[in-house]
């Protein structure tokens, strides 16, 4: 018809005749293939049945009290979840997160050199934390929360930019990594790639202020971070990310 038209004026318009539809009585289900919920008792042995590329990812970890960590990669304005987590021909091994890991800031890589994930875990490993510079509009694009999921894994722990997207924000708080801004954007140009990074009194910074002091060890100058958090927030935070934070507010019940 070329235009949006109600199908039961087909007949007056083009003579065709509109089907009368007449609902049965009653619909035969065929629930054979359903299995009933288990009992409140069965249910908490169950065995819960993953295949080869499910593996069940690490769980975030407290944060520490105070920040002792390295800065594993700066980046401009307008980073988005993608180049922080590729999707396309990684996607495949977004259900295993280990795997899918290794492709974080896949896009900074430089052939022969160790790539983001080697040099995040070989902090990790020194009981260390990764930490992000960045420029405006950290986060930005699709919300995937494997962006903040794979980080987290490999030990980032904050994430210092001038700007952090909000639904971003969301998740790395999920994940239990801190995002901060810089109180002074013009800090920014005072910080580079493997500069080590100390946040004292991290912890008491985020259950009830608004501000950390951000200590540039290698350059041994200071400079003050932003904290705009919600309660919220800080209890996700401190409860080491929602699923924890989660599961504790229901035992609270």
């Amino acid at each position: 018809m070329g235009e949006i038209t109600d199908p039961r004026n087909l007949r007056q318009l083009m003579g065709i005749k509109y089907p009368k539809i007449r609902v049965p009585r009653e619909f035969l289900i065929d629930d054979s293939m359903l299995l009933p919920p288990l009992s409140p008792e069965e249910s908490g042995s169950a065995q819960v049945l993953r295949g080869p590329t499910i593996v069940v990812p690490e769980s975030p970890k407290a944060l520490p009290e105070h920040l002792d960590g390295k800065v594993l990669l700066k980046c401009g304005d307008k980073i988005t979840t993608d180049h922080i987590m590729p999707a396309g021909a990684f996607l495949k091994y977004r259900s295993n997160v280990p795997l899918y890991s290794k492709y974080v800031f896949n896009c900074f890589n430089e052939e022969g050199k160790p790539t983001f994930a080697e040099r995040a875990l070989a902090l990790k490993a020194q009981d260390r934390c990764g930490v992000i510079i960045a420029g405006e509009s950290y986060g930005q694009g699709s919300s995937r929360e494997h962006a903040a999921l794979c980080p987290m894994y490999l030990g980032v722990r904050a994430i210092v930019a001038k700007s952090i997207e909000r639904i971003h924000k969301a998740n790395l708080i999920n994940f239990a990594i801190v995002p901060i801004e810089f109180a002074n954007p013009a800090d920014y140009e005072t910080i580079n790639a493997d500069d080590e990074i100390a946040i004292t009194d991290l912890t008491a910074a985020i259950q009830g202020r608004d501000e950390v002091t951000i200590e540039n060890k290698t350059s041994g100058k200071a400079f003050k971070g932003k904290l705009t958090l919600s309660a919220r927030d800080r209890d996700i935070l401190m409860h080491a990310g929602l699923l924890h934070y989660t599961k504790m507010m229901a035992g609270r019940r």
